[in-house]
């Protein structure tokens, strides 16, 4: 490999990667607990991203000894970029539920039938374009691990523009439902959910946050890779940490918290909404390639 090119302008940190792994593993069970006990199985894209959190800081945790190993500097990369697509899934499917729910799809800019399958169909991408990238990466040459980081910034800026637009159609229909509320929307009573009370607009400023949250992810990732492998960002662990480990465990937090079942499970009507694209999408993820 060329001398230019460094796996790791430092020695990865042992224990931020252990208290990662600590801390999404318990975030991803307690997300596991509340999917099987609402039976909200579209939250398994969720927690599969969990799941690629915690073996990405596992590989990380490796790394600290094994700063010369292509093998494992390509599986921490890949699995931890790969995660927040994930997440984008279940957030997209948890809006399409919500419109059905609030019974409101004629105050979605975008109609229902398409509203998660386009966006759906850009996270798919983005996770591919990522997903290749990463394999590029593994070839262990510098003028694969270069265009590896090309192709990841690619599927990043897929993933950037697909959940603006996302962002933006909530927020326009959020404001729309205000001004032409639904029957449903109206009437929904609010649940008690441990210390706070929920209903359908507490899921909304969940779904808000953890969009935010991954949208500065996405764009911190970009700035990171656009950098390059001796840019300043690239040198120093603590941004990645900041900007990327600790954001996405803010918003697996922030999906527990405003858990989508808590509303929309209490009525059990959103259930089937969207089963067999639910279904489709664990393919798509569980098989990348």
């Amino acid at each position: 490999m060329a001398s230019s090119y460094e796996l790791y302008r430092y020695t990865p940190s042992l224990a931020a990667a252990v208290l990662f792994i600590i801390l999404f593993i318990l975030i991803t069970a307690y997300h596991a607990y509340q999917m099987a006990r609402s039976r909200a199985w579209y939250f398994t894209c969720f927690i599969l991203g969990g799941i690629f959190q915690i073996m990405g800081y596992v590989a990380r945790a490796l790394a600290h000894s094994n700063t010369q190993s292509v093998s494992i500097y390509a599986i921490q990369a890949v699995l931890i970029l790969l995660a927040p697509p994930l997440y984008a899934a279940t957030i997209y499917m948890t809006l399409g539920r919500l419109i059905a729910y609030l019974e409101a799809e004629k105050l979605s800019i975008i109609s229902i039938r398409w509203l998660t399958k386009i966006f759906v169909m850009g996270d798919v991408l983005s996770f591919l374009l990522q997903g290749a990238g990463g394999g590029l990466m593994s070839s262990g040459t510098a003028s694969g691990m270069t265009t590896g980081e090309n192709v990841i910034m690619g599927g990043l800026a897929v993933q950037l523009i697909f959940f603006s637009i996302f962002v933006i159609v909530a927020t326009l229909f959020h404001y729309r439902i205000h001004q032409n509320p639904t029957q449903i929307s109206i009437s929904t009573s609010i649940v008690r959910s441990g210390w706070r009370n929920a209903n359908w607009e507490t899921t909304m400023v969940g779904l808000y946050i953890a969009s935010i949250l991954i949208l500065i992810r996405s764009v911190f990732r970009m700035i990171e890779y656009a950098g390059g492998n001796d840019g300043h960002i690239m040198s120093h662990e603590a941004f990645s940490y900041i900007f990327d480990a600790m954001l996405m465990f803010f918003a697996m937090v922030v999906m527990s918290v405003f858990h989508p079942s808590k509303v929309l499970g209490s009525a059990g009507k959103e259930q089937n909404v969207g089963s067999s694209e639910s279904v489709q999408l664990r393919r798509i993820y569980s098989n990348p390639a």
